[in-house]
């Protein structure tokens, strides 16, 4: 890293930590009744009882009023099922509810139903973050410009594209090499957001996340696919020679990170967040079928490992990614707090005690082995 470099990230490094922690108090979270949005509604809503958190979501397959069933008695939580591509319904929320701040999962966002329909990624995962940024845009002008109002933009690892073995981990900096339609659209959608700090001056952030697993994630996910399997006995397919890597991290890790990226984080700055646990799919399955032999002694089929079933590798199949996290970590003091054996441990047993849940899910549009 250059002396310049070293500069610039102790000036953002010192700016961070001066500024003075925000407060929002009005959030709107598009996509909040999905995996990570309502791990996330959860979160905020017992970190800050006093707060004001409105759920829109289109309730497509992925997303469930089931997840966000606990809220329904907190008096400052208001769910509204809608599409974030209207921006009349968006205009009006946005002004009923004087929202400050945007946080924004709603996105289509398998791959592998990407390849299938394509279209359908690029009108909820562009045109939709369009209709938001221009929408709270408008509102934000009218409002006199409020320097403490945030959009917060959730992203992904995959825009940055595939790693080799030996590469080096993404950083912020690392070019934009999209590989599926699905990463393709969210690239896309973090150039919007970029473009509109960067024309207007509106207060985003962007923040690119790895592969998060735990409570409520669609059953069509690889970790949660893999264990309701094997609790039902079926196959557990592995993609090619199930060597891509991933880097997995807990959700409410995640939800950690964005609460400091919310308070602290810098208008126009785009912040990685992963766990460095990288790990081989095929060494992520064994771990999973070691923890469900353990902790599931009445199972159709013992050891789970006997399920395990190689199957045709994927168009466009990212062989590995990796995330360099030391922006977070030095600007915001951020860190993960949940290790991978933690992390598997208490997804394996939510998924054991909460059957009814996924059960209900089967009969939807699911994609299952």
């Amino acid at each position: 890293m250059s002396n310049r470099q070293n500069l610039d990230r102790d000036r953002k490094t010192e700016e961070a930590s001066s500024l003075k922690s925000r407060s929002p108090r009005r959030l709107l979270v598009t996509g909040g009744a999905g995996f990570i949005g309502s791990n996330f509604a959860h979160y905020w809503c017992k970190a800050y009882p006093d707060n004001r958190v409105v759920v829109l979501d289109a309730l497509t397959y992925a997303g469930s009023l089931r997840n966000l069933e606990a809220l329904d008695s907190q008096d400052g939580f208001r769910f509204v099922q809608g599409d974030i591509c209207d921006p009349i319904l968006v205009e009006a929320l946005i002004k009923a509810e004087n929202i400050d701040t945007v946080v924004h999962f709603a996105a289509e966002s398998d791959v592998d139903r990407s390849i299938l329909g394509p279209v359908a990624f690029v009108r909820t995962n562009v045109l939709g973050t369009s209709t938001l940024l221009e929408t709270f845009r408008q509102c934000w002008k009218r409002r006199g410009y409020p320097e403490s109002d945030r959009f917060i933009h959730i992203s992904t690892d995959e825009v940055y594209g595939s790693l080799g073995a030996d590469e080096p981990a993404f950083t912020e900096t690392t070019p934009y090499n999209p590989n599926s339609p699905y990463s393709a659209s969210k690239a896309g959608s973090d150039f919007l957001v970029r473009a509109y700090h960067h024309t207007y001056g509106l207060p985003t952030l962007i923040t690119n996340c790895s592969n998060n697993y735990g409570p409520y994630q669609f059953p069509e996910k690889v970790i949660p696919l893999m264990l309701i399997n094997m609790i039902m006995g079926k196959p557990l397919p592995v993609y090619g020679d199930g060597q891509n890597v991933r880097d997995w991290l807990y959700v409410e890790d995640h939800c950690r990170a964005l609460d400091l990226a919310i308070h602290k984080g810098i208008p126009g700055e785009t912040y990685n967040i992963g766990s460095s646990n990288q790990l081989k799919n095929i060494e992520l399955i064994y771990k999973l079928c070691e923890l469900m032999d353990k902790l599931a002694p009445k199972l159709p089929v013992r050891p789970c490992q006997d399920l395990i079933t190689f199957v045709k590798d994927r168009p466009g199949h990212d062989r590995r990614y990796a995330m360099d996290t030391s922006k977070i970590e030095t600007q915001l003091g951020w860190q993960p707090q949940i290790t991978l054996e933690q992390g598997l441990h208490k997804t394996v047993k939510w998924y054991l005690k909460n059957r009814k849940w996924w059960k209900a899910l089967l009969s939807k549009d699911y994609k299952s082995a």
